[in-house]
């Protein structure tokens, strides 16, 4: 991990063995993250497990949902997660993209919002 380096509390990330985060990721971790073996997470990611209610009356309520980026997955530089998502195993999440849907296992997904753009075994 390199630094600089910012969560909510830390307590509620879970890191599995051999994940490389690099510097300036901000992890709101309120919701619970875990982030699985060999996964890479690129310069500026945002996780972010907080969302609030969308009636300005109660906007100061938030809702909680946990992050779980499964094993192998790459996360780009400057991408954000939203709260209550997956990326599946060995997903690619390109650089920039804001996921606010699950991403299905060896995919690459990419923009904002992000969407399908291929199999990861076309690629390789």
């Amino acid at each position: 991990m390199f630094v600089p380096f910012t969560a909510d509390f830390g307590k509620n990330i879970k890191i599995g063995k051999n994940v490389f985060i690099n510097s300036g990721c901000r992890f709101q971790d309120q919701g619970g993250i875990t982030i699985g073996d060999g996964s890479l997470i690129g310069h500026n990611v945002v996780l972010a497990t907080i969302n609030h209610d969308y009636n300005p009356k109660k906007r100061g309520t938030m809702y909680l949902k946990p992050i779980v980026l499964k094993e192998n997955s790459w996360i780009g530089s400057n991408a954000t997660i939203l709260p209550g998502i997956t990326i599946g195993e060995n997903s690619i999440v390109a650089a920039g993209s804001v996921v606010t849907k699950d991403v299905p296992p060896n995919t690459i997904v990419a923009g904002n919002p992000a969407k399908f753009m291929s199999n990861l075994e076309d690629k390789i």
